[in-house]
């Protein structure tokens, strides 16, 4: 899976969780949960979410890991090869 691949079903999973967002303005190193105002329920039905669209087990230890766009690409990109 590319990271192009990676990143829209992240756009797709972000969509539902935040349908107003404009995907095209966030730079990859924005924190989501600020720009994108998500709450910590929906930022974790978010990684439930990659979790069954990736099969990618994400343990709770590494949701600190994952702040920006930029920062769950190479998460799951290094999960997936």
């Amino acid at each position: 899976m590319t990271d192009s691949e990676i990143k829209e079903t992240i756009f797709k999973l972000l969509k539902e969780i935040a349908p107003e967002a404009d995907f095209s303005e966030l730079e990859p190193n924005q924190n989501l949960r600020e720009v994108l105002d998500i709450d910590s329920f929906d930022f974790l039905n978010f990684l439930i979410g990659l979790n069954a669209e990736l099969g990618i087990d994400i343990p709770e230890s590494d949701y600190g890991q994952l702040g920006t766009l930029a920062d769950i690409v190479s998460y799951i990109s290094a999960r997936i090869s």
